[in-house]
């Protein structure tokens, strides 16, 4: 059996946000990737595209991560041509939590959110190691710097909220967390999906946003 250590060892700090709105989900993430206390990348990865209608953010060993989000791409490619339509973010969920279920002995170390549309409804799962998940019906932050987030989102939620303004809130959350914890920082990502679809936003236009 592989030393708990060695998990703790590799263990990625991060911070992710995502938000439901009127309009839409918001999620965002921060760019550093740490090794203990070595900052191993400034260029991390951390929300991916599934498809047009969802989206997931990853926290934890970045190995776990970035093979659960091959093996979800590559499902909802098959769903896609075997259902003639993309996954939801609840079958991808009930997905990603079997397979985290059946590999307790050797869990996978990460923290997931799920976000996007599920016909005309907006939904954000929270997803633990073990394949517990949790649906949010407003907001969610998960890695180190997520108490601090939370903190700021929870004081300024607003379920009228769009995601244009979600998105100016998380860019200010990942802000605030980058002060308080050094396992997040450097740059940030914040995508949006809407009835529009996916769209992920500039650093031009989250200067302007944030003016």
């Amino acid at each position: 059996m592989v030393d708990r250590e060695f998990y703790e060892a590799v263990k990625k700090g991060t911070t992710t946000i995502g938000i439901v709105c009127s309009d839409g989900i918001a999620m965002g993430a921060d760019s550093r990737a740490t090794m203990d206390t070595f900052i191993s990348s400034s260029e991390a990865v951390k929300i991916h595209r599934i498809n047009e209608g969802l989206a997931m953010t990853i926290a934890g060993g970045v190995g776990d991560a970035e093979y659960l989000v091959k093996l979800l791409k590559m499902q909802d490619e098959m769903y896609s041509m075997e259902e003639k339509k993309s996954m939801t973010p609840t079958s991808a969920t009930s997905l990603l939590a079997i397979l985290l279920q059946e590999n307790k002995m050797f869990p996978f170390l990460v923290q997931l959110v799920l976000g996007g549309i599920n016909k005309n409804t907006y939904e954000i799962y929270n997803i633990d190691p073990v394949g517990g998940y949790t649906k949010e019906s407003r907001f969610t932050a998960t890695g180190s710097g997520s108490l601090t987030a939370l903190g700021y989102i929870e004081g300024i939620y607003d379920p009228a909220m769009t995601t244009q303004e979600a998105v100016r809130h998380i860019s200010k959350g990942l802000r605030i967390a980058m002060k308080r914890d050094s396992a997040t920082g450097d740059n940030t990502r914040i995508i949006s999906i809407t009835k529009k679809g996916f769209k992920e936003y500039t650093k031009e236009e989250l200067d302007k946003l944030a003016k």
